[in-house]
Order: structure tokens, then sequence, then C-alpha cells
């Protein structure tokens, strides 16, 4: 059981309020013609939309109760048949189609620890795509601020759903618990800045076309959040 299997079954009313990047990555999605790969599809929050948007969707997650939630809701939407659910690892996806986007959403990519786990998902994703295709993802790096205003205390991030963070500024980690109805996961979130993102992007052969601020494309001014939107060298 993967800890994603033990969150399942309270990760949609978790993230209920995370709406800002669902229209970014549905326009991306468009724009490319599809089909699209999202690794770390989870229950569908994103893959869902795009399918509704009539674009067909590879969604890859190594969390089967997640990946029954996207079924699930595929289903509910009527656009089962635009979604490929498939369970595997972002560093070695099960998937051997060549496609003109992939999406990593929600800081997904934090979950890889170290830097040589970043550079394999990289890899990965970049091995998925046509020549010219695209990459898109979002990352962060949390500020003084956010440090101090959350480290160590537990905060109700939806009604009956309690977050505890513990930053670890040496390790760059942050020890994410959520708790809720008996259930209590605990995850690790590892950042970079953006000069090490840009360098392990172009070790692992992206060109990066934009790195925004936001969702709603605002220029990176060296805040918190971090877009990508990365092509394929070569």
């Amino acid at each position: 059981m993967t800890l994603y299997d033990r969150i399942a079954p309270i990760y949609d009313p978790w993230s209920r309020s995370v709406t800002e990047d669902v229209g970014f990555y549905v326009d991306h999605a468009l724009a490319s013609g599809g089909p699209v790969v999202e690794l770390a599809v989870g229950t569908g929050r994103i893959a869902v939309p795009i399918a509704e948007a009539g674009v067909a969707v590879i969604g890859v997650d190594s969390s089967p109760e997640m990946l029954a939630g996207a079924r699930e809701a595929a289903t509910v939407a009527g656009v089962r048949n635009l979604v490929d659910l498939r369970v595997g690892d972002m560093r070695d996806p099960p998937v051997p189609e060549r496609v003109p986007l992939v999406i990593c959403p929600f800081r997904s990519l934090l979950h890889m620890e170290t830097e040589a786990e970043k550079l394999r998902a990289l890899s990965a994703a970049r091995e998925l795509l046509e020549p010219e295709g695209r990459f898109a993802f979002d990352v962060f790096a949390p500020s003084r601020d956010d440090i101090e205003e959350t480290h160590g205390l537990w905060l109700e991030r939806e009604p009956g759903i309690f977050e505890l963070a513990v930053w670890d500024e040496g390790t760059r980690t942050l020890s994410l618990t959520v708790r809720s109805d008996g259930v209590s996961v605990t995850f690790g979130l590892h950042w970079l800045s953006a000069p090490e993102w840009l360098r392990l992007l172009d070790k692992t052969g992206f060109e990066v076309e934009g790195l925004y601020g936001w969702f709603d494309l605002r220029p990176f001014d060296g805040d918190e959040d971090m877009v990508f939107v990365c092509r394929r060298k070569g």
C-alpha cells in the first residue's frame, strides 16, 4: 500500500479548494491537441477537466486507490473513454506512446527526494515527448513568512481536515502530515530553488519557454511558486 492509497478516501475533500491550476493545464492540453500524459494523475482533478475539453489523457499514478477515484470521476463526468489510467512510477512510466504534452501538476515532482530521482523523473518525462513536445509542471520553494506562519502548527485546511507542516531548511524538506476521521498520513516534499530546477532541466534536455510565478502567467519574481513550461530539445 502506498501513502496515497491511505489518503485516497479524503484526498478530494482535502484538495477541493485547489482549482487555480486547472485552466492553465486545460489550456495547454487544448493547444497541444493531445493526447496528454499526466504524471501523478491522482483522482483526476486535472485529467477529468482536460478530457471534458475533448482531449485524451493517459494518467499515471503509483496508487491504485487514487486511480480508482480517477476512474470513478471520469465515469461520472462521461469521459471514461478519454481517460486511460495506468499504475506506475513517474520515474519509469508505463507509457510507450509519444505525445505532444506531458504535465505534472500539484507540485508532485517534489516527492522525488534526491537530485538523482528528480533527474530520473525529468528524463522520463522528456522520453515521453514527441520532438518539440512540451512539459509543464509546478513546484514551490517556501518563503520565510510561510515557514514562520505554519511550522509545527496543526491548521484546518478544509472542514475536518488538518495539516501539520514541519519545515527543515537544512535539508530543504517539508514533512507534511494530513489527518481526518482516523486517516493520518505523512509525506516528505523536497524543494529546490529556481536556478537549480533550470540546471536540472537543461541537463535532461529541456529548453525552458516560460517560468511563471502563478498560473495566470505572471512573471516569476523569486517568490514561492514556480510554474514551468519546457520544450524538448532534440
